[in-house]
């Protein structure tokens, strides 16, 4: 039986995502194996299931390549662009996520803004297993060196490494799974390796856990600018962040208990059928 997938991007960031009324009840990790394989399946950055809710108008659930599940602020602006197409979400509504009900808008141009909720740097929140009160500028331990790192969980866990200049390749890829996988990191970690590049933007080249490389990620860029915001770093409540697959805009106005918002482009790519069910 051939089962429908739309194939989504935001920034960059890209997505098989499947409504759960059209597949079985199944094995979803095994099914992200699968379909985010790029070379023997859509390919993709993650799968995102779209079901009924009875907390909000949608529910997602997001997937890594390995089958791990996650939040994903790319992810959801792309369920918010999928659901709004199809009647199910109006300019305004409700997403249900793993990390909580998240509020929605879709701008008469397209650009989708979601709400992320309130960013937390306790360790144990992350989790990360250090004790200080925050992790800012903390000395991580790498084969006898200390690289100064910051870290928060956006919904998902985040380290922030400030650079005068964003890595080339021989360290970005030596460093960023080393970092990910890190004993002190219980469940693994996305690294945000960032420019600040003006008072009111910073560049991220990201290694986001469990995917490797990729080109956006949209709680990796709240991070970036909450822990660039919070440092003093930059100046302004509402960041451009520039990644190497587009722009995104993250508002946060500083207080412990502020909202992160999250703005930028979702769009579909093609769709398909898949032939067979990998579940």
């Amino acid at each position: 039986m051939s089962l429908p997938f739309t194939k989504m991007q935001g920034v960059g960031n890209d997505f098989v995502v499947v409504d759960e009324g059209d597949w079985a009840d199944g094995d979803w990790a095994a099914r992200a194996r699968a379909l985010c394989d790029r070379r023997f399946g859509v390919g993709a950055d993650g799968l995102i299931v779209i079901g009924p809710s009875s907390r909000a108008d949608v529910r997602m659930r997001f997937f890594n390549p390995d089958g791990t599940p996650d939040m994903c602020g790319n992810g959801l602006r792309c369920v918010v662009r999928f659901a709004h197409g199809r009647g199910r979400i109006g300019e305004r509504g409700h997403v249900e996520t793993i990390a909580g009900v998240r509020a929605v808008t879709v701008g008469t141009d397209g650009i989708v803004t979601a709400e992320m909720g309130v960013p937390h740097f306790a360790p144990a929140d992350l989790p990360m297993r250090v004790s200080v009160d925050r992790v800012v500028d903390f000395p991580l331990p790498l084969d006898g060196e200390a690289l100064p790192i910051s870290a928060v969980s956006t919904g998902s866990t985040h380290t922030v490494v400030f650079v005068d200049r964003l890595p080339d390749d021989d360290l970005f890829f030596r460093l960023s799974p080393r970092i990910e996988n890190h004993p002190l990191f219980p469940e693994r970690t996305s690294v945000m390796w960032t420019r600040v590049a003006a008072p009111d933007r910073i560049d991220l080249r990201i290694w986001e856990r469990a995917a490797g490389e990729t080109l956006g990620c949209g709680t990796g860029a709240c991070a970036a600018a909450v822990v660039a915001r919070a440092q003093g770093k930059v100046a302004s409540p509402e960041v451009t962040v520039v990644s190497r697959g587009g722009t995104l805009r993250v508002g946060w106005p500083g207080g412990e208990g502020d909202t992160v918002l999250l703005s930028g482009p979702a769009e579909i790519v093609f769709t398909g059928l898949w032939p067979d069910d990998p579940a």
